[in-house]
């Protein structure tokens, strides 16, 4: 038996996503006494982290004595291949998402594989609220029981903890000079760019990949998500697009024949018999989730699943040997994201585990998160739809008893006009994104400035760059990873020349 989609990133898709449907080289000016060399030796994706916690303030922007509560945040630490606070060596900080930041070190293998590189210090934190970095004791029952305790989880006070605790760390290392940069995917992308924006005192520069911060009302359309889902289908298959935009009202006729739902329970193995929505729901997040990671290598992220994997679902449904029934086509396509190691005998639609920690994010949804995907058209691959703030702020009321603050993100970080905002004063962020990832929609997808970098990749998906480097990986992505490491090496070059001068 097998849980249907994790719900930890389920639960992130779900509010931002379905609440209105149904469903260069080394410049020459680097300092030679302080000239990146690589290490000879190979590097270990498994070499372990040291595993240490930081006592960190619960409110950073209140006074009263309520505010000087405290809770343990956990990082994780690689000093295997750093220079030493004596050379000023980089430190490279990854921004936490929603969730363990044991998994997202797992599968963020960049900072890492380049350390010995940059003879860098690697940092993961963890995002409050997530994993193990639970206020109030780590009861997370405390900490989820009701919106006054939910409310220090915020962006905003998450970024003040990276802050807090990067400068506490430089200082117990005696490395005030060493530069920081930041490192993040997806939301954590999201936060590594407001990072360098809010503390460019902190932080040297900031990797944002696949980072939506444009995926917002009246910045970019509803409908872009599902738009790219429905692309990435379309153009491996007219077929595949075809018999899976035609099944969500095949499943509904077929649920309501007498049969139907033992009918629907045995074509896809569900361990018992299923509704309708639940049944669309599975198949959705099969499809969605297998788009973001259209990796050009197997990975094990949200689940094991084979090289190009929007391919391999396509192939299922277009094979031959499946003949005209199209929940025989469906099963297979779903196989290959739920069971791709053939390990499951039936698929429990009711299990509601959360194995990444990914819980917390419904409540940022709710509050300030506000990213408007479930838009879809005609030629969606889903059932047309169109979404509605009035769905979210009505789940959020009756869910948390919260209104969710409908424009807070783009006033506190901005997002309108960025392009003519961030040349006036933004500098050294590099915005990376693949365009079968849905998110691209709502990212930042041309240059700003010479200094504000957009790195876009046709077959790139869902931060494909930070993972780790596979030998099979195609010569895009190799390079894309080459131009964000030249620019970074300008970065550092230009620092430790002004360092000099001082």
């Amino acid at each position: 038996m097998a849980a249907a989609p994790s719900i930890s990133l389920s639960i992130f898709l779900f509010l931002s996503l379905h609440f209105t449907s149904s469903f260069s080289k080394i410049p020459l000016s680097f300092p030679s006494s302080l000239l990146l060399r690589p290490q000879s030796s190979p590097i270990d994706p498994l070499l372990p982290y040291q595993t240490s916690f930081f006592t960190q303030i619960l409110d950073h922007f209140n006074f009263n004595p309520q505010s000087y509560q405290s809770f343990q945040q956990r990082y994780l630490i690689n000093d295997t291949y750093w220079g030493g606070a004596a050379h000023n060596s980089p430190i490279f900080v990854y921004t936490g998402n929603e969730g363990n930041i044991e998994w997202f070190a797992q599968n963020t293998g960049f900072l890492l594989q380049y350390a010995p590189h940059f003879r860098a210090l690697v940092v993961f934190i963890e995002h409050r609220f997530y994993g193990k970095s639970i206020p109030f004791g780590g009861d997370e029952d405390v900490a989820n029981s009701n919106s006054s305790m939910l409310g220090y989880l915020s962006s905003t006070q998450a970024l003040a903890d990276y802050a807090t605790l990067i400068t506490d760390l430089k200082k117990n290392l005696s490395a005030v000079d060493s530069p920081v940069l930041v490192f993040g995917g997806s939301y954590g992308g999201m936060l590594a760019a407001w990072f360098r924006l809010k503390y460019p005192h902190i932080a040297l520069g900031a990797l944002a990949s696949s980072a939506p911060i444009l995926q917002l009302e009246n910045i970019t359309s509803p409908y872009a998500f599902n738009n790219i889902v429905t692309q990435d289908f379309k153009s491996e298959s007219q077929n595949c697009y075809s018999v899976i935009k035609e099944s969500w009202h095949l499943i509904d006729i077929t649920s309501t024949h007498p049969q139907g739902p033992q009918l629907l329970r045995k074509s896809f193995k569900f361990c018992k018999e299923a509704e309708a929505e639940s049944i669309k729901n599975w198949l959705s997040t099969a499809i969605i989730y297998t788009a973001m990671t259209d990796y050009p290598t197997p990975s094990n992220f949200l689940n094991p699943l084979p090289a190009y994997p929007v391919k391999q679902m396509c192939k299922a449904i277009d094979d031959p040997r499946s003949g005209n029934d199209s929940f025989t086509k469906l099963y297979g396509a779903a196989n290959i994201y739920y069971n791709f190691t053939g390990t499951v005998t039936c698929f429990d639609l009711d299990d509601d585990s959360d194995p990444h920690d990914l819980g917390d994010w419904s409540w940022q949804a709710c509050t300030e998160m506000i990213l408007p995907t479930g838009g879809n058209t005609k030629e969606s691959i889903f059932p047309a739809s169109t979404w509605h703030f009035a769905d979210r702020f009505q789940f959020c009321k009756t869910f948390f008893d919260v209104e969710p603050r409908r424009i807070w993100i783009p006033t506190h970080f901005g997002g309108h006009n960025i392009e003519r905002v961030l040349k006036r004063f933004g500098s050294n962020i590099i915005f990376f994104n693949g365009l079968r990832d849905p998110w691209s929609g709502g990212g930042v997808l041309k240059n700003i400035s010479s200094t504000i970098i957009a790195i876009v990749a046709k077959e790139g998906a869902h931060h494909v760059d930070l993972r780790f480097s596979n030998p099979d990986d195609p010569k895009w992505l190799k390079d894309v990873r080459k131009q964000e490491v030249n620019i970074i090496e300008d970065w550092l070059s230009q620092y430790y020349l002004d360092l000099a001068q001082y």
